[in-house]
């Protein structure tokens, strides 16, 4: 089982994390410090697995990790799952975010970081990992990408100005309505 996913820079700062065992706000930013010594002091030919860190597990968890330009993606799982397929796992996630954002950066974490949460959440959730086909994975973002395009649209609709229509009898344009409960004007679309 997945216990974390971290995405930190070269310098530490974290670009993504998400936990799937509770830990509190400060033991967090502990474990990417820590997680983030172990795996920069590594040099780039070595093996791309190690022990976790104290504060994550100790020997009983496994940090897996790839590094690519100025992005660390590192996963912290348990004896359970396979070194390799969790490195394929980080190649499958790293290429999902390269098409979905056209050659990604560390920028697009950063300002999308709901779109890379939900295409996380597409590879693993609560700690399982749900799917690894990219084709299925980019199929179902671009069905959220539409929904979200259809949501938009309606939206703008809502707000369209229609132009004063010549043909509504006068009568009609004098209808004056009653006032509405304060409470419905509070209310806040």
């Amino acid at each position: 089982m997945i216990k974390a996913i971290l995405v930190f820079n070269n310098h530490g700062k974290p670009r993504l994390s998400k936990f799937y065992q509770y830990f509190n706000e400060d033991m967090q930013q502990q474990i990417v410090r820590e997680t983030f010594q172990l795996v920069s002091k590594r040099d780039d030919n070595v093996c791309n697995f190690l022990e976790g860190g104290s504060l994550i597990g100790g020997s009983d968890y496994k940090l897996i990790y790839r590094h690519y330009a100025t992005l660390y993606f590192v996963f912290c799982v348990d004896s359970s799952e396979s070194e390799l397929g969790i490195l394929d796992l980080i190649q499958v996630f790293v290429e999902t975010l390269d098409r979905c954002f056209e050659n990604v950066c560390e920028l697009d974490l950063i300002f999308h970081v709901d779109k890379v949460h939900y295409i996380l959440n597409e590879l693993v959730m609560g700690g399982m990992v749900l799917e690894t086909n990219m084709s299925e994975i980019l199929s179902r973002i671009e069905d959220q990408n539409k929904l979200e395009k259809s949501e938009a649209g309606l939206i703008s609709l809502k707000n369209v100005n229609l132009p004063n229509l010549p043909n509504i009898p006068q009568q009609i344009k004098d209808i004056k309505l009653p006032d509405l409960p304060q409470a419905i004007k509070d209310l806040k679309f």
